[in-house]
């Protein structure tokens, strides 16, 4: 069995993840999560959880050893990042080189979990916030590893993530688990001004069969999981019924950007949910969280 780890394995996406490498029954799995966003409800049976920070992976698993480390233990918010300046920092400019040293260390492959904020405007979408800046800067440290070191890696890019384990409370939840929540307690929704920023919201289970199919490869490449539909946020809070608007924060992208990859063709792999049917079902069903 091969031995993973993975970073934020207590987390949205991380739990995701854990739970069908577990039904595969071919891996031995290490979680280390600083449970930040993660929790210890999202445990899964036979998986080892291990609590603290990526910054000090080399001292809690120094007489480990892993094949495989799935990277999605990072702090992933954008409007948040520009007052958890230190939190965000620790988290991607310490934390992940550190990884990046472990896993040379111990001759381990990288999968990483990169952000879809940075496309767009040229590229300059990277500047609107710490969060985008960040991700996009340590995608270039694991290229450069690659070159330098002959660190092998995959990164996989995702778009708007919703689905099982979202987070719908506190300052780190997701628009989509907002909604639904508003949505829930028959609340009015709030729709960040100015509401015509477009995204392309993709299910975690067409997340995670993505990742599935990068583990045994070995291409150093870059793969997009999307849908390649957008929608503007008024016409989702549309979708669930009444909605305000509230002020706009700082780093919101206006635009989600479209662009053409070979992700469908290589990987052979492509979105399955639709976020619409998804909404009629959560409106279908309104006990079934």
């Amino acid at each position: 069995m091969k031995k993973v780890l993975v970073t934020g394995g207590a987390g949205f996406i991380g739990t995701n993840l854990v739970k069908t490498l577990v039904e595969e029954k071919k891996y031995n799995i290490t979680s280390l999560d600083c449970y930040l966003t993660g929790k210890k409800s999202n445990h899964v049976s036979g998986v080892n959880y291990v609590k603290g920070h990526t910054s000090d992976i080399d001292k809690i698993f120094k007489n480990e050893k892993f094949d495989i480390i799935f990277h999605f233990g990072e702090y992933s918010r954008i409007s948040k990042s520009f007052t958890d300046i230190k939190i965000i920092s620790d988290s991607i400019l310490v934390g992940t080189p550190r990884v990046l040293e472990y896993a040379k260390k111990i001759n381990a492959k990288i999968i990483y979990s990169a952000s879809s904020s940075k496309f767009g405007n040229n590229g300059n979408y990277q500047n609107l916030s710490p969060y985008a800046w960040m991700k996009a800067k340590m995608v270039e440290l694991l290229k450069n590893y690659s070159e330098w070191y002959n660190l092998k890696y995959e990164i996989c890019y995702f778009f708007n993530v919703y689905g099982p384990h979202q987070i719908s409370d506190g300052e780190y939840a997701t628009v989509i688990a907002i909604f639904k929540k508003q949505f829930l307690n028959n609340e009015i929704l709030t729709v960040v001004k100015p509401g015509t920023q477009t995204r392309d919201f993709t299910h975690v289970s067409d997340i995670i069969d993505g990742v599935i199919k990068t583990i045994d490869l070995n291409t150093n490449s870059e793969w997009f999981f999307r849908t390649g539909k957008t929608y503007s946020i008024i016409e989702i809070a549309n979708q669930f019924g009444d909605w305000k608007f509230i002020e706009k924060r700082k780093g919101e992208r206006l635009k989600a950007e479209q662009f053409n990859t070979d992700t469908n063709r290589k990987l052979d792999w492509k979105a399955k949910h639709k976020l619409i049917d998804w909404i009629n079902e959560v409106k279908g069903k309104q006990t079934n969280w």
